[in-house]
């Protein structure tokens, strides 16, 4: 069971991104997924002249048929991957996908060690003794010196 399940994992970790690309993308889908150069928002929240410009283009690209990849990498082309509001999925943009899942999976490991220890490194509880009468035994020169100090605040 386990091992299916890292199958199927695996393979849709790892499998080509051919269904990624949409062959009739829509200008308010591509707004979402696109930046603004001058005010850092998506262009679905942008009015600036930039903004307008892309968003044009991108409706140009659309109208002559174009697929979303296609129109993404002609922007990332023109402006750099800084474009994109997601880093793309393949070379170094795959690092700022997968770098936050493992350092997920890292911490709660650690938290797994540390408490699995934490757990292992208990000392063993007092056990009772019913010849104390409930009292713990004391080091006899701590007794006398404990008699001296009850008898003088008594006194």
């Amino acid at each position: 069971m386990k091992r299916a399940v890292l199958v199927v994992v695996a393979a849709l970790a790892f499998a080509p991104s051919a269904f990624a690309c949409n062959a009739h993308p829509s200008l308010p889908q591509l707004e979402g997924q696109v930046m603004c150069p001058v005010c850092g928002t998506t262009l679905d929240q942008s009015d600036s002249p930039a903004a307008q410009q892309i968003k044009r283009a991108i409706r140009t690209r659309i109208m002559a048929g174009q697929s979303d990849c296609v129109i993404k990498d002609a922007l990332v082309a023109n402006y750099g991957p800084a474009i994109l509001a997601a880093p793309q999925k393949s070379g170094f943009g795959l690092l700022a996908w997968w770098l936050p899942i493992a350092g997920i999976v890292l911490a709660a490991v650690a938290i797994g060690v540390a408490a699995w220890r934490w757990t292992r490194q208990r000392e063993p509880e007092a056990t009772f003794d019913p010849s104390q009468n409930g009292h713990a035994a004391l080091d006899p020169a701590l007794e006398r010196r404990l008699d001296e100090e009850l008898a003088r605040f008594d006194g």
